[in-house]
């Protein structure tokens, strides 16, 4: 028997992919090189960008043909996507064909509904789960091994979808972290490990006994092994003056920080709920300058906002000359169903956000010209 994962968006779908690869195997099944070759295909969805959603529902629908040739195949979705229950429920309508669908919550089950697909299509849809410290996993990402330290987000930028399809922000047990990377040294095959999280700063808060993000990585720059650490996202409201202090210290981490400042407004920066100021930012960037020179900075940046001005883009785009990242990533706004940025009045022109987000990337392109950052 073989499987073969679709992977869409994040990092964290990328390592929840391993979990998946993990479960399969362990029930015997092993990676197919094409999706023709197997028995079992599962699509690993993401709700982030509208455009994700479109080709999840294009390439799930170019299996309609291979299921007639092949009629005991196994088609699975899961993910972000199908933990909204309306999606879920219109993609069993649109692909008759698809035989399990199940959201985020759900994927510790995942061998019981393929047990149980000869008895019918399977649609289960948990609107909360505890983080599982169990399941298997099998690590695809070279040298690098992914270590997810928290699930959930808390903020409710008004953009975004995840805290609606990730659940609010559960940290796991900060031994079980350290006991899973001292297994994964053990193998002497990884040489980078990194962290995850929706707002890794806001790690351990939730905890009975609360750490800091910075205890965290201090504890693990302490493990015996050569290796080096690297962690994302960071959200700059809660980016801490200790954590820079213990990047700038620690060897094994990485001086690379990612840190989405989204707009370079404060209008903007309030109508998204992101609860710092471009102020605020400038003065983050400017502590990790000070505390550790030789650290890359990227960032995330969105344009077309509802209501978004041309000035206000401006602020955006001089907010790129003035820090000059070491790279960005530039997204324009796409409405995502139930986020209150969906409901919001004067949402911008597709030609419009087109434009901005041109002239943000050239931006970019200008300054690593003008630099030589790559």
């Amino acid at each position: 028997m073989k499987y073969f994962i679709v992977t869409y968006g994040c990092q964290m779908n990328v390592h929840e992919s391993e979990k998946i690869a993990g479960i399969l195997e362990k029930l015997g099944y092993t990676p197919a090189d094409k999706r023709e070759e197997a028995d079992i295909i599962v699509f690993n969805t993401c709700a982030i960008r509208e455009g994700a959603e479109e080709r999840v529902f294009g390439n799930v629908g170019n299996l309609k043909k291979l299921k007639k040739i092949k009629k005991d195949l196994i088609i699975v979705l899961c993910g972000c996507m199908t933990q909204k229950e309306t999606t879920a429920q219109k993609m069993l309508r649109t692909f008759p064909f698809v035989d399990i669908v199940i959201g985020t919550f759900n994927l510790p089950k995942l061998g019981d509904y393929i047990a149980a697909v000869k008895k019918g299509r399977q649609l289960e849809i948990w609107q909360e789960g505890e983080i599982d410290e169990i399941l298997p996993y099998k690590r695809t990402s070279g040298d690098n091994a992914w270590v997810n330290i928290m699930q959930g987000c808390n903020n409710f930028c008004t953009y975004c979808i995840v805290p609606y399809v990730r659940g609010r922000e559960k940290s796991r047990e900060e031994q079980n972290i350290l006991n899973e990377i001292k297994d994964i040294l053990a193998e002497k095959k990884y040489k980078k490990i990194t962290l995850l999280g929706q707002n890794v700063n806001s790690y351990g808060k939730d905890l009975k006994n609360p750490i800091s993000f910075a205890k965290l990585l201090k504890d693990i720059c302490a493990l015996d092994g050569d290796f080096t650490l690297s962690f994302m996202t960071s959200h700059p409201k809660d980016l801490t003056d200790e954590v820079i202090d213990v990047i700038a210290s620690e060897d094994k981490i990485e001086k690379y920080i990612h840190l989405p400042a989204q707009s370079g407004n404060n209008r903007i920066l309030a109508l998204m709920n992101r609860k710092y100021t471009r102020e605020k930012y400038l003065s983050i960037i400017e502590k990790i300058r000070a505390k550790i020179p030789n650290c890359r900075i990227t960032s995330d940046f969105i344009v077309g906002f509802p209501s978004e001005t041309e000035e206000e883009f401006n602020d955006t785009l001089s907010l790129v000359k003035q820090v000059q990242f070491d790279s960005i990533f530039a997204f324009m706004y796409s409405p995502r169903e139930g986020t209150v940025a969906s409901k919001m009045e004067n949402q911008i022109p597709q030609s419009v956000k087109n434009e901005r987000v041109n002239k943000l990337l050239n931006e970019e392109k200008r300054i690593q010209k003008e630099t030589g950052k790559r």
